[in-house]
């Protein structure tokens, strides 16, 4: 399926001089949704998962279906301060600043096969930093997986030796 077709490019949002990619199209039209994340569900079966974790929001709108169509848990990662119970944390560069993710110390066991999913990989700092997180609680990145790959941000520089799934370009 061509899912470039259902991406709005929305000029200088969230600032100037940025063509922002919109998804929400794509999750709207309910067969381009849903056949994107089949090619996500497909490529995760492949990986043996055991969890899949997703850095908010977005990560929580590709993740959730994946993981629920996989028959696994979904492990959110948040901002700081958005968790309930004991957590870990990383502080990582932005695009656009400085930021913390957290996720629950207990969200991942050693060894757990993990698929890390986002809806756009740009410059690969929160990727790189929930790669961290995972890691460090002993999960396995078996792969990443991404509706959208920003090319021209080098976020794959952050992601050399890990697998990764991006479903468009550009």
């Amino acid at each position: 399926m061509d899912y470039k077709k259902y991406i709005k490019i929305v000029e200088d949002w969230p600032k100037e001089g940025i063509k922002f990619k919109d998804i929400t199209p794509l999750m709207a039209n309910g067969e381009a949704f849903h056949s994107a994340v089949d090619e996500i569900v497909e490529y995760a079966q492949q990986k043996e998962i055991d969890v899949v974790v997703g850095p908010e929001a977005r990560g929580f709108i590709i993740g959730c279906p994946v993981s629920y169509s996989l028959g696994v848990g979904f492990a959110p990662v948040r901002k700081e301060g958005k968790l309930p119970r004991e957590v870990i944390k990383v502080d990582y560069g932005l695009e656009y600043g400085k930021n913390v993710l957290t996720i629950h110390k207990d969200a991942i066991k050693p060894g757990q096969r993990v698929l890390i999913t986002d809806d756009l990989l740009a410059t690969g700092g929160t990727i790189q930093a929930t790669i961290q997180l995972v890691e460090e609680l002993g999960g396995v990145v078996a792969g990443c997986a991404f509706i959208i790959e920003l090319s021209y941000l080098n976020g794959m520089d952050k992601l050399k030796g890990y697998d990764v799934l991006s479903l468009m370009r550009f």
